[in-house]
């Protein structure tokens, strides 16, 4: 028999890193989950990943029993760790902040693929330089 859903929690939490400070704690808090055993799980499922912003999604159940799901990076981290920036732009249609190559926004559409609503590479690599075009980030050179 299947367990009764009682809720879904999404965060962005640093891989490795989950602390029962907010905003994990409260957020837990609020579904009567363990927030330790989260903590360790979670820690322990991402340590190849230290320091990454990765999204989970909680699954809470009747009984007060979890799972979660890691999904990847999110595309604007991405894209600001391969133009090496701290923050996007403020006013992306007049400032433009790095530039990246096609190459690199296929590398990011390729790891983004299995959490992206999209079923070929090229609209994958459509959705990133969006993202990109949104932040102040030009794509420089051909597509290819």
């Amino acid at each position: 028999m299947a367990k009764e859903v009682a809720g879904l929690i999404k965060l962005q939490v640093r891989g490795g890193a989950a602390n029962p400070s907010p905003p994990v704690g409260p957020a837990l808090g609020a579904k009567g989950v363990n927030i330790m055993e989260f903590c360790k799980q979670f820690n322990a499922r991402t340590q190849d990943k230290a320091g990454k912003v990765l999204p989970v999604v909680i699954t809470v159940y009747g009984d007060k029993s979890f799972d979660f799901v890691i999904k990847t990076p999110p595309a604007a981290i991405q894209i600001m760790e391969a133009a090496k920036l701290k923050k996007g732009s403020s006013e992306s249609n007049r400032t433009k902040v790095a530039t990246i190559t096609w190459d690199q926004v296929k590398a990011i559409a390729e790891d983004k693929m299995p959490d992206l609503n999209c079923f070929t590479i090229d609209s994958a690599m459509n959705m990133i330089a969006g993202t990109a075009r949104s932040m102040g980030v030009l794509i420089d050179g051909d597509r290819s």
